[in-house]
């Protein structure tokens, strides 16, 4: 009976390490190679976010910091590069809305003395995205960078309402309900946004 659950609980592992390897030299890849990246990114993340995301406030701490994390990146990076006005604004209120989070999260943490650690560094997957949107042509960007958006307000919507659902630390379910309804609207104001 196990077996089938370390397995279900392996998948997602093996699959982000097959990808952590590809990622790491995705800026060379043509467009085609990276719209693939991006399109596999989505199931890997959904699933760590749907399994051990979901239920340890260790694996909850290090994917809600890495999501907020990639949000900044990439928010700064698409204020940069953006040609559209409306995605540029979308991008600044990404940058404001997670450095809150991220700091709300960590005050999650030191009220309920957790002494969880949050990564201060992406992992490979994220890695990966930033480096298409940093090789995407002018042309390609505000298609990439919406596309992504809406992939990791999925990802992060579907980690909050699990977490707040059947995590294991009072503080960070309190965290995650509370964090939940901001990133449902950011996944509403992704959607909204020309080439979504």
């Amino acid at each position: 009976m196990r077996f089938p659950i370390l397995l279900a609980l392996a998948l997602p592992v093996t699959m982000a390490i097959s990808l952590n390897v590809a990622s790491a030299q995705v800026a060379a890849h043509p467009k085609p190679v990276r719209d693939a990246g991006d399109q596999l990114s989505k199931p890997v993340g959904m699933a760590s976010a749907n399994t051990l995301g979901s239920f340890t406030a260790e694996s909850f701490v290090e994917n809600a910091a890495r999501s907020d994390m990639y949000e900044i990146r990439a928010g700064k990076l698409a204020e940069r590069r953006s040609s559209n006005p409306k995605i540029k604004a979308f991008a600044a209120e990404m940058v404001t809305a997670h450095t809150k989070t991220s700091m709300g999260l960590k005050e999650a943490i030191a009220s309920g003395k957790l002494g969880i650690v949050p990564p201060t560094d992406l992992d490979k997957r994220r890695e990966g995205l930033l480096a298409n949107l940093q090789a995407s042509s002018a042309s390609e960007f505000d298609k990439r960078y919406v596309a992504q958006q809406i992939a990791a307000h999925e990802e992060t919507l579907d980690l909050m309402k699990g977490y707040a659902d059947h995590g294991d630390k009072d503080a960070l379910k309190a965290a995650a309900t509370k964090t939940a309804p901001l990133v449902a609207e950011h996944l509403k104001m992704a959607k909204a946004l020309p080439d979504a």
